[in-house]
């Protein structure tokens, strides 16, 4: 089930006559800014990550365990 040539000549004009060729050079005109708005996020995106490799980071405070009383009571009479 290939299409041919043919076939996509009159895809197009049945596209063509349903929508009109404003609203078709519209829609792509939107398909366009999307596209440049999603380039420039990700450009956005991979700005921020470098930024945040170049800058050390603090390391977190590691949590030291706190005897309890049980534990210690416990640990006397082992």
């Amino acid at each position: 089930m290939n299409v041919g040539p043919w076939q996509l000549i009159i895809i197009a004009l049945v596209i063509l006559v349903l929508f009109g060729r404003g609203r078709i050079s519209e829609m792509m005109g939107d398909f366009g800014k999307g596209i440049k708005s999603f380039k420039q996020g990700m450009n956005d995106e991979s700005g921020k990550d470098a930024l945040r490799l170049d800058k050390p980071q603090d390391p977190a405070p590691s949590a030291t365990p706190t005897a309890t009383a049980e534990t210690q009571e416990s640990d006397k009479k082992a």
